[in-house]
């Protein structure tokens, strides 16, 4: 009611006016953003028109998500409502991105039908800050080069430039695959495979040493082979011996069988298409077809 005497408005009053709860209106006044002006005789609280403004002030402020510590900043004049704005800016991005991690994981965890402890481990790989991130990148990185100084300059740079770096606005695909990608790099299973690769490659020294590593030895694979296919030869037929022959020369073709068996597993061509979903990169050409024509050439003709 209004207290005719003095023209205040009771908070029964003020929530008429305002549409707000009695409670709500209880709780602002008891916690100080909203003091009353004055008390009636029968001790009830007391409010002005300037009352009315400040409490629509309060609303709009808490509608925006502002905290009454805040609200009560900026109505005593301690901060601005622009400064309390740009904190809560990075807080909403900083729950934004937490929100599309949890959407992430949930997605995947409906694809693969997870049960409790793989959703569990995805949840926790999902949320690893940029710091842990980077430590498991690099521990996976350090152990596959560990004592090896590759032939190839630029097989140390190319890895190290293609590691998977989460960004600070992941999409929902960027953060499945990274969940995926830090599962795998942390398999000792696949690190001793990415191991091999590297070791095959810094075996490659001087002009006769063995093939299978190199990017020109991978670039004419891929033409030969991709020519082969199109002219419909078998792997098992005596020309694909032929195609073996001006690929390789006269070198060991079991060494090259294993070489390429380990380069074009099925783990490793995930763990490169991972790297570019993670970076935000188009999907590079994985030319397994060539591959594989050329490892069941070689399975068919080892003896050259």
């Amino acid at each position: 009611m209004i207290d005719d005497r003095t023209g205040l408005l009771t908070i029964g009053e003020l929530a008429r006016v305002t549409g707000l709860a009695v409670r709500t209106i209880r709780y602002w006044s008891d916690e100080g953003a909203l003091p009353p002006v004055g008390r009636s005789a029968g001790g009830y609280r007391l409010y002005d028109a300037a009352s009315v403004a400040r409490l629509e002030l309060i609303r709009t402020l808490r509608e925006l998500g502002l905290g009454l510590t805040d609200v009560r900043r900026i109505l005593a004049g301690e901060t601005t409502v622009a400064q309390v704005a740009a904190a809560h800016v990075v807080a909403l991005d900083a729950q934004i991105r937490a929100l599309e991690v949890t959407r992430a994981v949930l997605s995947t965890v409906a694809k693969r039908d997870s049960g409790l402890e793989e959703m569990a481990l995805m949840n926790r790989l999902a949320r690893l800050s940029a710091a842990e991130r980077r430590r498991i990148v690099e521990d996976f990185m350090a152990e596959i080069f560990e004592g090896i100084d590759p032939a190839d300059p630029d097989i140390r740079r190319r890895l190290r430039f293609a590691a998977a770096k989460l960004p600070d606005d992941p999409t929902p695909e960027q953060v499945d695959a990274w969940v995926e990608l830090a599962e795998l790099i942390q398999d000792p299973g696949f690190r001793a495979q990415m191991r091999q690769m590297i070791e095959f490659n810094a075996a490659d020294q001087g002009p006769d040493a063995p093939a299978g590593s190199s990017l020109w030895f991978v670039s004419r694979l891929v033409s030969l082979a991709g020519e082969a296919r199109q002219r419909g030869i078998a792997p098992d037929a005596p020309e694909a011996d032929e195609v073996l022959r001006d690929l390789l020369g006269g070198i060991d073709r079991a060494v090259v069988l294993e070489r390429l068996t380990a380069a074009s597993n099925v783990r490793v061509a995930r763990y490169r298409e991972l790297q570019a979903i993670v970076n935000g990169l188009d999907s590079q050409p994985t030319y397994d077809e060539e591959f594989v024509w050329v490892v069941a050439a070689l399975e068919a003709h080892a003896a050259g």
